[in-house]
C-alpha cells in the first residue's frame, strides 16, 4: 500500500512524522517465519513510515553471524529504523560493570542504537542496574530497562456466563499487585534519574485481554513515569486500540509487524474517518 494514500487522511495533529518522540511504534524482527533479507525488506519498504524501532526479539539471534546482524541493522538504518537489542545475547551479559562495557562497546560497534536490560532476567543488584544505564549511556547509546508486572490470577475481574442481573459478590483484592507496581515505579524513576530514554513494561498479564484490562495499574504506570517515558507490549489489535483510544496517538507500543498498518490506522481514527475501506472489511473485524 503506497504511503502517499495515508497522506491525503487527516490524522491528529499532534501525531508527529519520524524520527517520534513520542506515538512511537516498535517492532520484533519476525522471529516464527523463517529469516529473510527479503522479508525485512518488504516490511520497511510496505510500512516503514510508521515503524519507529526494530528490536531483536529471541536469544537465538545471537547464534547469527555478525555480518548478518550489521546487515539488518544497516536496513534498518537506511529506512529511519532505530535498533534496540532487545534480549539478543542477554544470557551472554556479563554481570560485572568491567564486563558489560565490553558488551556496550561490542553493540554499539555493531551499529545498536538502544540497548536493553531486563531487570527480571539479569538478576542482579538494584544498584549494579543502575550502574549498566549509566554505562550505556555514556558510549552514547540509548537504554531502556524492561521490567515486568506480576499480580494475581485472582486480581482480574471475573467473567463467564450468569443469569441476567444476578449478584455476584466482589473478591477482595490481594495488595500484593499494588507493592509489585509500586516497586516497579520506584525502581523505574531511578533508571529516568539516571537518563534512561525509555521504560519498557512487560505486561502482558495485565493488558492480554482488552475485556478485563488492569487499567488500574496501567494508569498508575502512566501516571507516574509520563506517557512518553513509557511503551507497552500489545499482543493483538484489542489491545492497541485500548491503549490509544484510552491514552491518545501519543502511547508507545510494541507490537507485531503483521499489526502495523492496523495500528496506525487506530491512531488516526480519532478524526471520526473511516479507514476500513483501506484494506478491506476483513482488517478491522478483530475490532468489531
Amino acid at each position: 500500500m503506497a504511503a502517499s494514500l495515508w497522506k491525503s487522511y487527516e490524522f491528529n495533529e499532534d501525531r508527529p512524522v519520524k524520527p517520534r518522540r513520542f506515538g512511537v511504534t516498535e517492532i520484533p524482527i519476525p522471529s516464527f517465519t523463517p529469516f529473510s533479507h527479503d522479508l525485512l525488506q518488504d516490511i520497511f519498504e510496505s510500512r516503514g513510515d510508521y515503524v519507529d524501532g526494530l528490536k531483536f526479539s529471541g536469544g537465538s539471534y545471537s547464534l547469527m553471524p555478525k555480518a548478518t546482524i550489521k546487515q539488518v541493522i544497516d536496513l534498518a538504518h537506511q529506512h529511519g529504523v532505530y535498533v534496540s537489542t532487545g534480549d539478543w545475547a542477554e544470557h551472554m551479559i556479563p554481570k560485572t560493570p568491567s564486563g558489560f562495557k565490553e558488551y556496550v562497546e561490542e553493540c554499539k560497534h555493531l551499529g545498536f542504537d538502544t540497548i536493553e536490560l531486563n531487570a527480571g532476567s539479569l538478576g542482579i543488584p538494584e544498584e549494579t542496574f543502575l550502574i549498566f544505564v549509566r554505562l550505556v549511556k555514556s558510549s552514547g547509546l540509548k537504554a531502556r530497562p524492561h521490567f515486568q508486572v506480576k499480580f494475581n490470577e485472582s486480581d482480574i475481574p471475573k467473567g463467564g456466563d450468569r443469569a441476567f442481573g444476578a449478584y455476584i459478590p466482589p473478591e477482595p483484592r490481594s495488595s500484593e499487585f499494588v507493592e509489585d507496581v509500586d516497586l516497579l515505579i520506584r525502581r523505574a524513576e531511578r533508571c529516568l534519574k539516571e537518563d534512561a530514554d525509555m521504560i519498557m513494561i512487560d505486561a502482558d498479564g495485565v493488558s492480554k485481554h482488552a475485556h478485563n484490562m488492569r487499567g488500574d495499574i496501567v494508569a498508575k504506570i502512566i501516571g507516574r513515569l509520563g506517557l512518553e517515558k513509557t511503551m507497552f507490549e500489545a499482543s493483538n489489535q484489542r489491545i492497541s486500540e485500548w491503549f490509544i483510544k484510552q491514552y491518545s496517538p501519543k502511547v508507545n507500543l510494541f507490537i507485531d509487524h503483521s499489526h502495523v498498518l492496523d495500528v496506525e490506522c487506530i491512531r488516526g481514527r480519532n478524526s471520526g474517518s473511516n479507514h476500513a475501506f483501506v484494506f478491506g472489511p476483513s482488517s478491522f473485524s478483530v475490532l468489531k
